[in-house]
């Protein structure tokens, strides 16, 4: 290719993978123009195949693998190559937690951080697999074909994962490494059982079938396991036999619930749910509390790591027990509770109804007098409260604070903001603007609640000028 026209589709290009981005694909350059290049890692040399151009970017595909990165390993996972869930399997831990924080970085130098904002190491997990407490799995007629299989492979049923950009190809998961084992044994079985009954998984282009999802969920603290079957119809001649199949081979779980969703949207949230066996719910022990976790709650898919990332945000809200504390998108009201012990009162705001109940049982289970949970817009609640906050945490979704609700945080004026953010980018613009409200931010501390994937947790303090 002559170097002095633009690159084209087709084209071939050599290149080293200098880092990664925040989808789990490699970035490298070539020449003036920065390619970006899925299922590539940092320090890999490669041969790539040109597939668009957009001003001075250029996406591609790996043709050729012309060198191994210094910071390849052996991935653990059988599905690796097809799979999209785990992107940095093949990637050394620490080159992964080096490539957290340069994100981390980055996302706040573009908002005008430089030197004088520490941003420390990102905080590993302590355990790299069988850590996910919860997966969704999808069942399919129409299976992904791996290159590797012999031609005229059985192609019509599949319970697993969707392939990377293609929503309608399951790839048939035999086996998943982030999830406990026992959640393998059950998935295969789960599987095998459908298959024997020829009960017909979901057609996702005719709108029939009756298995949809099976979404498991485990307890590391209890043991306990959850079965949530998602059908398309009630069918109770078909389910529940299937049901107690599963559970005379597996006595771990405890209990098994039906979603039944007659959408079409491909939600693993049914309309009506029916507890099949056992409580319909586990429960999970965090810092000393207890936590019901029904097949729709939302918790934390890291358990572990998310105990960790609790004890960090009780230690930077640094309170003595007669502060008053807002907790912002509070979910189930984990944070709310964690907090209590050691404030005078303690108000979480979700616009969720489903999540204000489980929040509301939760701090009953536990015995927590001083939360109160308000359900419904944000910022039309934080309006009708008569008291500000002594400390306000926000634990915003991916998007981020919304501008309004960052002059309400303004007007309210907080001595302290604890912000959780999931996604770096939004966390650090956040930050800009709240530091244009007089507020100085602190330390950034980066945590890995997800091993082998791009995604990094941020925690920073939000201190009020005087």
């Amino acid at each position: 290719m002559s170097q002095e026209r633009k690159p084209r589709r087709g084209d071939l290009l050599e290149l080293t993978l200098e880092r990664f981005d925040e989808r789990g694909g490699g970035l490298g350059r070539s020449g003036e123009y920065a390619l970006e290049l899925p299922r590539a890692i940092p320090g890999e040399r490669v041969r790539a195949e040109v597939l668009w151009r957009r001003r001075n970017r250029l996406g591609a595909r790996v043709q050729e693998r012309l060198e191994p990165s210094p910071h390849a390993v052996e991935p653990r996972c059988a599905h690796f190559g097809s799979c999209g869930g785990c992107s940095f399997q093949s990637l050394s831990y620490a080159a992964q937690l080096a490539g957290l924080h340069e994100l981390v970085v980055r996302a706040f130098r573009a908002q005008g951080f430089a030197g004088e904002l520490e941003i420390a190491p990102v905080e590993g997990a302590r355990e790299l697999y069988g850590y996910r407490n919860r997966m969704e799995f999808t069942f399919s007629n129409r299976r992904w074909i791996a290159r590797d299989e012999p031609q005229g492979a059985e192609a019509g049923f599949a319970l697993g994962l969707h392939a990377p950009g293609l929503h309608s190809k399951v790839i048939d998961v035999g086996a998943c490494p982030i999830q406990p084992p026992a959640m393998d044994r059950i998935l295969a079985t789960l599987r095998s059982e459908a298959r024997a009954r020829a009960l017909e998984p979901w057609d996702l282009a005719a709108h029939r079938g009756l298995l949809r999802h099976a979404l498991l969920r485990s307890s590391r603290a209890s043991g306990e396991i959850l079965v949530d079957l998602v059908t398309s119809s009630d069918a109770p001649e078909l389910v529940e036999p299937y049901a107690a199949a599963v559970l005379a081979r597996h006595p771990e779980i405890t209990t098994f619930v039906q979603n039944v969703n007659t959408r079409l949207g491909q939600t693993a949230q049914g309309e009506r749910e029916r507890v099949l066996h056992g409580p319909g719910f586990i429960v999970e022990r965090l810092l000393g509390l207890s936590f019901a976790i029904s097949s729709n709650s939302f918790f934390q898919t890291n358990s572990a790591q998310a105990e960790r990332l609790f004890t960090l945000v009780r230690e930077l809200c640094a309170t003595g027990g007669g502060e008053r504390i807002f907790d912002l998108y509070c979910g189930t009201g984990t944070i709310a509770l964690v907090l209590a012990a050691r404030a005078r009162e303690v108000v979480g705001f979700e616009l969720a109804p489903s999540a204000v109940a489980d929040a509301r049982a939760n701090a009953a289970r536990n015995g927590i007098e001083n939360v109160r949970f308000v359900e419904g817009d944000v910022l039309a609640a934080l309006a009708r409260e008569s008291q500000p906050p002594d400390v306000c945490v926000v634990d915003p979704p991916r998007a981020g604070l919304h501008p309004k609700l960052i002059a309400v945080l303004g007007a309210l004026g907080p001595r302290r903001i604890v912000y959780v953010s999931c996604n770096p980018v939004s966390g650090a613009r956040d930050a800009r603007a709240l530091s244009d409200l007089r507020y100085r931010v602190r330390q950034v501390q980066p945590i890995d609640l997800f091993p082998h994937t791009p995604h990094v947790e941020c925690l920073f303090t939000l201190e009020r000028e005087s």
